[in-house]
């Protein structure tokens, strides 16, 4: 009982922050325990998480997942992947690299950002174009789009956009847990980007 969160953002046009926040921490619970158990999810988009009438979230579609170790598949094309998946894509994916935690923790900003905008940061006519903005494109700021939104959740999904995945956030539980300090600070501040290559 209940629809994709595709389908929410599309009647509702984007999401409230302490709505996407809520959400979030919940996709991120799913998206660790994946993570600790050594899967990687690899598709990680609206159209594959549930949200049912009470607004409990559920992450579903594991068909592309792999385990951690056996991890030696790589994308060969990317139009092999379809075109609603390409919007969220992480850069490495997009280059036809191995997926890892990072990769999936990207993703879930591409969601974030949707959720709060009504947008995807890349857009393009062609999965191809859609992809190598992915890998050399700097996402707009959220607040761009909607200065409503607090520049603390633009920081912390900004962080989980980086093209370089030793800057991103390196695992859901961090991520989560800026996106609960959101809501109390919203003037941001608190979120570190290590420093990369």
């Amino acid at each position: 009982d209940g629809t994709t969160l595709k389908e929410m953002i599309r009647q509702m046009g984007h999401l409230s922050p302490d709505a996407v926040v809520r959400m979030g921490i919940r996709i991120l619970a799913a998206v660790d325990h994946a993570h600790v158990n050594g899967i990687v999810h690899r598709d990680i988009k609206p159209q594959n998480i549930l949200v049912d009438s009470q607004g409990n979230v559920k992450v579903a579609d594991f068909g592309i997942a792999r385990l951690k170790a056996q991890q030696t598949t790589r994308v060969a094309d990317v139009n092999s992947s379809a075109l609603g998946s390409v919007h969220y894509i992480s850069p490495e994916q997009a280059s036809g690299e191995v997926a890892d935690e990072k990769s999936d923790l990207y993703s879930v900003g591409v969601v974030l950002y949707e959720m709060l905008t009504g947008k995807v940061p890349f857009d393009g006519d062609t999965a191809v174009s859609v992809a190598l903005k992915h890998v050399s494109e700097e996402p707009r700021s959220m607040r761009e789009i909607d200065p409503s939104i607090s520049k603390a959740l633009d920081e912390v999904v900004l962080r989980a956009l980086r093209k370089d995945p030793a800057q991103r956030y390196q695992t859901a539980a961090d991520m989560a847990l800026d996106l609960r300090k959101a809501l109390g600070k919203p003037s941001g501040g608190f979120v570190k980007t290590p420093k990369g290559g």
